[in-house]
C-alpha cells in the first residue's frame, strides 16, 4: 500500500489541496489502482512557501503539486511506487 500525505494547513488548503486529494482519488480509480493507494490529509509538512506539498508516508522528500501539475505527478511518482509493491 502506497500511502499518500497531502497538506492541508492554511497556504495548502488556499493553493488548492482539496482539489488535489481529489484528482489523486480519480486518478487513482481511473488507473484501478485505489486499492494500492491511501491518501491522507495532513497538517503542516513544514514547505508552506511551495504549497500544496505533498509526500509520501514512508519517505521524507516533499514534493510540491498543484491541481495543474497532480496528473504528472501520479503518472511520474505515484504510479512507479505502485508496481513496486506489487
Amino acid at each position: 500500500m502506497v500511502t499518500i500525505q497531502v497538506c492541508v494547513g492554511s497556504a495548502c488548503h488556499l493553493k488548492g489541496s482539496y482539489n488535489v486529494i481529489d484528482e489523486l482519488s480519480e486518478l487513482a480509480a481511473d488507473y484501478g489502482v485505489e486499492d494500492s493507494v491511501r491518501i491522507r490529509a495532513v497538517f503542516c509538512l513544514g514547505h508552506c512557501t511551495t504549497a500544496v506539498s505533498v509526500k509520501f508516508a514512508e519517505e521524507e522528500e516533499v514534493f510540491s503539486v498543484s491541481p495543474k501539475t497532480v496528473k504528472e505527478f501520479f503518472e511520474e511518482k505515484v504510479l512507479p511506487k505502485v508496481k513496486q509493491e506489487v
